[in-house]
C-alpha cells in the first residue's frame, strides 16, 4: 500500500496541549493500481430492439430479444496514477423473442451471438472510502455478430444465418470493492453500453407467399440479405479483479514500544503533510527551538516519537505496516534536524508508533492532520 497524495497541514508548535479537531475537505484522488492485473466478469445482456431492413424478397420489421448472458475476460496494466489500460475478450448471447412486422404475425426461434476484442482505457477514483473505488472508461475494437434464427408464420418460413464483423465501441462504469483478506483482489460491479457499426448483414432463405416491403408474391423459395440497422447492448455484470502488485516487505520484527509516559517534560509538536516525512521550513524552526531549549533546561534525554493517522488505501495489516514505517521515517527526519542544530545524537531516542495513540480520536481510515506528527519530549 503506497499513499500517493498529501493533505497540506502547517507545522505548528505546542507544549503538552491537546488541540481541537481540524476539519479538512479532500479532493477525489486516483486509486494507485500498479502493474499487471487480470479480471473476469459475467452477467445479464440486454439487447435493444433492432430495426430489420431486408432485400426485396423479405418483409421488414423489428427484432426484439430475451434477456441473455454476457461474459468478459481482460488483461490490463495499471499506471499507478489512476489510469489503466486493458485488452478484453467479450461474448454476448441473446435469444430472439419476437419479429414485429405488419406482414408477418407468427413465431420466432433462435438467437443472436456477438463476440469480439476491445482495447479499453479506464480511470479509477478515490472518494475517500477504503472499501469503494468507482471507475469509468471507454473502449474500441472489432466484433462479430452471428445469427441463427427462424421466423415462422402461416404460409411463410424464413431461416436466418451467417456472421458479420465490424468495428465496435463501448462505454464503461463500475465499482470496485477491495477484499481486505486478499491483498490485490477486488470484487467489481459494472455497467457497459456496447454497440457495433452497422448495418449487420446476414443471409436469409424463405419459403412462402410474403414478399419484401410488405408486398405479396407467389409462393416460392427466395434468398437474400437481412440487415439489422441498430445494435445497442446494455450489460450488467459482477466479477473479480486481481492485481499482481506485491505488498511492500514488512519491517523487521520488533517489540511494540510502550506509549510515552506522561512525565514532567516539555513537549514540542511537529506536524507533517499526508504521507510525507519531509520537514517544512516552519517545522525546522520548531525543531531549532526545541534544540535550543534542550541546552538551557538541564535536559538529560530527548525522546522523538513519530505517528501517523489511520488512513490507508489498503486497510488491514498491509496498511498498518506501511504507517509504522512512515512514522519511523518522520522521527528519523526530526532526529537528523536536531543533530544539525547541535544536539548530540547519543542524547536522542527515536520511536515509531504508526497509527496508535492518536492525538485526536477518529473513526477508521480518517485523514486527521493532528495525528500526523512527531513529538519532541525533553526529559
Amino acid at each position: 500500500m503506497k499513499l500517493r497524495h498529501g493533505l497540506l497541514a502547517g507545522s505548528i508548535l505546542a507544549a503538552t496541549v491537546v488541540l481541537g479537531p481540524v476539519l479538512s475537505v479532500a479532493p477525489a484522488l486516483a486509486q494507485p493500481v500498479q502493474g499487471l492485473y487480470v479480471a473476469g466478469e459475467g452477467g445479464a445482456s440486454f439487447n435493444q430492439d433492432q430495426r430489420v431492413r431486408s432485400s426485396p424478397n423479405f418483409p421488414d420489421g423489428r427484432d426484439s430479444y430475451h434477456t441473455g448472458v454476457t461474459g468478459i475476460g481482460s488483461v490490463g496494466w495499471g499506471l499507478g496514477n489512476g489510469f489503466r489500460v486493458e485488452v478484453e475478450g467479450d461474448y454476448r448471447n441473446n435469444g430472439l423473442k419476437n419479429f414485429g412486422s405488419s406482414a408477418v404475425q407468427g413465431h420466432v426461434g433462435g438467437r443472436q451471438q456477438t463476440y469480439g476484442v476491445m482495447a479499453n482505457a479506464l480511470f479509477d477514483m478515490d472518494i475517500g472510502k477504503s472499501w469503494l473505488f468507482p471507475y469509468f472508461g471507454a473502449g474500441v475494437g472489432y466484433a462479430w455478430q452471428g445469427m441463427n434464427a427462424s421466423v415462422t408464420a402461416p404460409g411463410f418460413n424464413q431461416q436466418i444465418g451467417g456472421t458479420f464483423g465490424n468495428f465496435a465501441y463501448q462505454g464503461i462504469f463500475g465499482l470496485a470493492f477491495p477484499m481486505p483478506w486478499v491483498v490485490g483482489l477486488s470484487a467489481t460491479a459494472e455497467y457497459r453500453f456496447w454497440t457495433m457499426l452497422g448495418p449487420q448483414s446476414h443471409g436469409a432463405r424463405s419459403v412462402g407467399t410474403i414478399g419484401g416491403y410488405d408486398s405479396i408474391k407467389e409462393e416460392g423459395v427466395a434468398t437474400g440479405n437481412r440487415d439489422t440497422r441498430t445494435d445497442f447492448n446494455h450489460s450488467l455484470m459482477l466479477g473479480l479483479r486481481y492485481e499482481f502488485n506485491p505488498a511492500p516487505p514488512p519491517p523487521p520484527p520488533a517489540p511494540e514500544p510502550a506509549a510515552p509516559a506522561p512525565a514532567q517534560s516539555r513537549t514540542y509538536l511537529v506536524f507533517f503533510d499526508w504521507d510525507k516525512a519531509e520537514l517544512t521550513d516552519h517545522a525546522r524552526a520548531i525543531v531549532a527551538t526545541a534544540a535550543q531549549a534542550s541546552t538551557h533546561t538541564g535536559t538529560t534525554r530527548i525522546e522523538v516519537d513519530g505517528y501517523t493517522d489511520n488512513s490507508a488505501a489498503h486497510p488491514g495489516p498491509r496498511g498498518a505496516r506501511y504507517n509504522m514505517a512512515l512514522s519511523l521515517r518522520r522521527a528519523q527526519a526530526v532526529q537528523a534536524e536536531l543533530i544539525r542544530d547541535g544536539v548530540p545524537g547519543t542524547a536522542i531516542d527515536i520511536h515509531g508508533f504508526g497509527e496508535t495513540h492518536p492525538l485526536v480520536p477518529t473513526g477508521p481510515n480518517t485523514r486527521e492532520p493532528q495525528n500526523r506528527r512527531v513529538e519532541i519530549i525533553l526529559h
